[in-house]
């Protein structure tokens, strides 16, 4: 066991140094493939060559070429330079081959466009130290690197990335003093939705005992869907959707053909759906090779009854949505009757969820029914499907109200994240504010001691989900375990199929 200052550890593709900081040793930045630039543009990932003598491990490596959050293209100079972009980084109280601690694996979300493991928010520094565990971040290609349909290439790069850095956790964390057999993986919103696509794919099976979804997206992509929308993308450069167009773009200008497209997706909405209604043009794509079906079609059928399941919403996911595009006391009846109609679970959904909810306001019915569609609904039946499948799911709401103005985000989209990691910075620093109140600190430590709980023992503290009793953790200021909160919802919901989205015809 070491405690020198820079610990180091030895890696199938060389040695590196880390750092020791807060009584954990840090290596950030170590490749897990290949940077997937020149030949390997748009390829699936490579296993990272070998270097001889010691490398530093100090800094992130560079973030996947992105546009900036929900905006723009990033401006000049606001990405690290360099091509490093598939590494992880590992955080473990000792680099000591004998520790065998339990391992956590973090995926990232962000629409499927954004996200970088170097996110202050994801700092694993509390989890690792409170959990006694090790714990592993990493980048893995977004946006059209990672997931726009480019024919020459395989479909969802982006996932492809993640099955290879667990990959390298397998034949790697011993070093770090993990265990490569006690591996859970844990992501929300994008990340929990590229975990729901793991436990479905033939390459990842094996590489994770356990897995933590927060807030899964309900949308996946069927082929013809991915390839005309991989059209309209190319087309926004006046270039083909292959790589022998796209390979000579320069990976920082393609975030460019996604800004501009978003810009625009209504006009779509004849082809594409409810998927010309949300802010991004990416999903997994149910392509029948990388991802055989819909996590839903898979876990019902026993594909991960092996892997232990914690899967989780918040409340209010669709008000963080509603602040940013500055929708709070702007959405009218006609608003609510189009969300109602095209969200909803069936045609009648309107005059049903009217029913359901006789006193919403139409900001409410407008909320609700995103909320259900995007986040909550393909939440509960991933459990549910995992529980048919012969599997073990443990489900939560998070319900407790971030402070910003008063409580008005209620438990929205994303609030889960700072409360994972006891990290207040980003979006944390937004919702809760950058000095966490008593309250967040304790409901922090619950959800940090449940998930790391968890992952050494597969009990968070709470019932395994059934369908008879449909036992649920509230995460609250007093948590509570009750029956689903949310039952008005899930019955509106039990007869609607997650399938892939389609591509619309006339």
């Amino acid at each position: 066991m070491t405690r020198s200052e820079f610990p180091e550890a030895a890696t199938a593709a060389g040695a590196v140094r880390g750092r020791r900081e807060g009584g954990l040793a840090v290596f950030r930045g170590i490749p897990y493939a290949r940077p997937p630039v020149g030949e390997a543009r748009f390829a699936a990932p490579r296993p990272a060559d070998r270097w001889d003598g010691v490398r530093e491990a100090f800094a992130f490596g560079p973030p996947p070429p992105q546009e900036a959050a929900f905006g723009a293209p990033a401006p000049a100079g606001a990405l690290p330079a360099g091509d490093d972009w598939l590494t992880v980084n590992v955080w473990t109280p000792d680099a000591d081959p004998a520790a065998r601690r339990s391992v956590m694996v973090w995926i990232y979300g962000g629409a499927y466009k954004i996200g970088s493991a170097d996110d202050p928010a994801y700092d694993a520094g509390r989890l690792a130290r409170d959990g006694d565990l090790v714990v592993v971040t990493l980048n893995y290609r977004v946006g059209v690197e990672g997931f726009a349909s480019i024919e020459g290439a395989p479909a969802n790069r982006g996932l492809l990335d993640q099955v290879a850095a667990l990959e390298w956790v397998r034949e790697n964390i011993t070093a770090f003093g993990g265990d490569p057999g006690r591996v859970t993986v844990f992501g929300e919103s994008a990340g929990a939705g590229s975990i729901a696509a793991l436990l479905t794919m033939p390459p990842a099976r094996g590489l994770f005992r356990r897995a933590i979804t927060q807030s899964v997206p309900g949308t996946y992509f069927s082929d013809a869907l991915a390839a005309d929308i991989g059209e309209a993308l190319a087309g926004e450069l006046g270039l083909r959707p292959t790589v022998a167009d796209l390979a000579g773009v320069d990976p920082r200008k393609l975030p460019e053909a996604s800004v501009a497209l978003s810009a625009r997706m209504r006009e779509y909405t004849h082809r594409w759906g409810a998927v010309a209604l949300t802010p991004t043009p990416f999903s997994p794509v149910v392509d029948g090779d990388v991802l055989p079906t819909t996590p839903w079609e898979a876990l019902a059928a026993g594909a991960a009854r092996d892997v232990e399941l914690i899967a989780g919403h918040n409340r209010d996911e669709y008000r963080l949505f509603l602040m940013m595009g500055g929708l709070f006391g702007r959405v009218d009846d006609a608003m609510a009757s189009q969300a109602l109609a095209v969200f909803g679970p069936a045609p009648d959904a309107g005059p049903a969820y009217r029913s359901a909810f006789p006193d919403a306001s139409a900001e409410r019915l407008f909320e609700l029914v995103q909320s259900d569609w995007l986040f909550r609904m393909p939440t509960l039946r991933l459990a549910e499907a995992q529980v048919a499948g012969g599997g073990r799911a443990h489900v939560y709401e998070l319900a407790w109200s971030a402070p910003l103005d008063g409580g008005a985000l209620g438990a929205c989209h994303g609030l889960d994240v700072p409360l994972t990691f006891g990290v207040y910075g980003g979006l944390g620093a937004l919702l809760i504010g950058p000095e966490p109140s008593p309250e967040a600190e304790a409901l922090s430590a619950r959800f940090r001691s449940a998930w790391t709980a968890f992952a050494t023992t597969g009990d968070p503290g709470w019932a395994a989900y059934d369908t008879e009793r449909r036992l649920v953790q509230v995460l609250d200021t007093e948590p509570a375990v009750v029956a689903y909160p949310e039952e008005a919802s899930r019955r509106l919901w039990e007869r609607h199929t997650f399938a892939a989205l389609p591509l619309m015809t006339a």
